[in-house]
């Protein structure tokens, strides 16, 4: 009875995500509740659960508070933008070399974590340059969408944090393992961009001719030479403070290391870093104010989104429901495939994520396939890592994300091209990702 209470409390969780019915605060503390009352538990002891399970996520919650802000703060402040500009500058409007440079440039981009914000940054800078030389816009959209995710694989992404906060372990711990996946996965993706940029040419030549399409390059190599000095004399961002890039780059690569070192939490390490970057680049209380005023939202919404999950989780493992889970499904499942369990998710992820919300697959199908796989002595870690690595690929192809959809209103471009344009790749690469990430012992 246990059991079957917790998988239709998971269900309804995922169900109301999936057809976003409700804000995710809303269904994860409310559904295990209920679901706790109807196994009859007393609301002292759903007091406890809550305790243990918010103690477990506590530190991610405050993690991404002030990683949002800082890397907010970073990005007002301008210290992208010269990197941005000057890879825009170096492809010169050779079509290989653009692919390129927008992967490289979707990186930077994501420095902060936010897909919104990577969107905002490269479709407007690049889209222009991709129909002056009459390149198809959903490579764009491809190339951007799967760098992105890659590096979305930082502790201050989405995915790691609702990973760390089902495992309940530190975060920047469970990040280490994935920097050579992370930096595989970025070469994949340049050679990717190489093979899709020389494909697109010849596209062009076919479609063109050879001597128009050396024109566009040409005229868009001048192009960019002659915006180039207008960009850098009229700074369009009044919070940009260009004369202090070196200090922001030097606070920022300071806090970075602090990460990989480990020396203190991930959440102390943007403390500091917001400590130094506000008044540096901010020195009125005012401006302080406005800065923080302007990314609260983000911040907020990530961390209620945590802090609920540690309900949830709380009230799902101190019931005992999630043991219930876990033990009814290895008695069930076929002992062939129970050891491979993480692996099949792992290999499937991509779809999985045009149907189930970011949310709905990290507190709701993770929690379930981490403790059947458990059972079959898989370890938690090697679970959660062929998830993450197998379903944060498509992050930005689902039509689940809103991410995707400023991508497309940016661009004037549809969900249904999209999907079928980038899905085949991105897939693709998911799946050698998880491969070698076995291969190399990650998984």
């Amino acid at each position: 009875m246990l059991s079957l209470i917790g998988f239709l409390t998971i269900l309804t969780i995922v169900v109301l995500l999936i057809r976003g019915k409700v804000q995710p605060i809303i269904a994860m503390v409310l559904i295990p509740i209920l679901g706790a009352f109807i196994a009859g538990f007393g609301l002292g002891e759903i007091g406890d659960f809550f305790n243990k399970g918010i103690t477990t996520v506590i530190d991610v919650a405050v993690m991404f508070i002030f990683a949002i802000l800082f890397f907010g703060v970073m990005s007002d402040a301008g210290l992208f933008d010269p990197l941005i500009n000057k890879m825009v500058a170096f492809s010169r409007g050779n079509v290989i070399a653009v692919s390129v440079a927008t992967v490289f440039i979707a990186a930077v981009a994501q420095l902060d974590g936010s897909g919104a914000s990577t969107f905002l940054i490269t479709i407007p800078a690049l889209l222009p340059l991709y129909k002056r030389l009459n390149m198809n816009p959903y490579l764009l959209l491809l190339l951007i969408a799967g760098s992105a995710a890659i590096m979305n694989m930082v502790p201050w992404g989405g995915p790691l944090g609702r990973s760390a906060s089902v495992l309940g372990m530190n975060i920047t711990e469970l990040w280490y393992p994935l920097i050579p996946v992370q930096i595989i996965g970025m070469v994949l993706m340049i050679g990717i961009a190489i093979f899709l940029g020389f494909r697109e040419k010849q596209k062009i030549e076919r479609r063109f001719g050879k001597m128009e399409a050396a024109a566009a390059l040409e005229n868009t190599a001048e192009n960019i030479d002659s915006t180039e000095s207008e960009k850098s004399s009229s700074n369009k961002n009044p919070n940009a403070r260009p004369k202090l890039l070196w200090i922001n780059t030097i606070i920022a690569l300071g806090v970075i290391a602090l990460l990989v070192t480990g020396i203190i939490p991930a959440g102390l390490a943007f403390m500091i870093g917001l400590g130094f970057a506000l008044p540096i680049n901010y020195p009125k209380m005012n401006d302080q104010t406005e800065r923080i005023k302007a990314h609260a939202s983000s911040a907020l919404t990530m961390a209620t989104i945590i802090l609920a999950a540690g309900t949830f989780l709380g009230v799902l493992t101190g019931t005992g429901m999630m043991d219930a889970i876990a033990e009814d499904g290895v008695s069930i499942m076929p002992e062939a495939v129970g050891p491979y369990l993480h692996l099949i998710i792992g290999f499937l992820g991509v779809p999985l994520d045009l149907l189930t919300s970011t949310d709905a697959y990290y507190f709701g199908i993770l929690p379930v396939v981490e403790q059947i796989a458990s059972g079959f002595g898989v370890e938690s870690v090697s679970t959660v890592y062929a998830m993450v690595i197998g379903n944060i690929v498509g992050t930005f192809v689902s039509p689940l994300a809103p991410a995707v959809w400023l991508a497309l209103g940016l661009s004037g471009l549809e969900m249904g091209r999209h999907i079928k344009y980038s899905l085949p790749w991105l897939w693709g690469l998911s799946i050698v990702l998880v491969i070698i990430a076995a291969l190399i012992g990650v998984i």
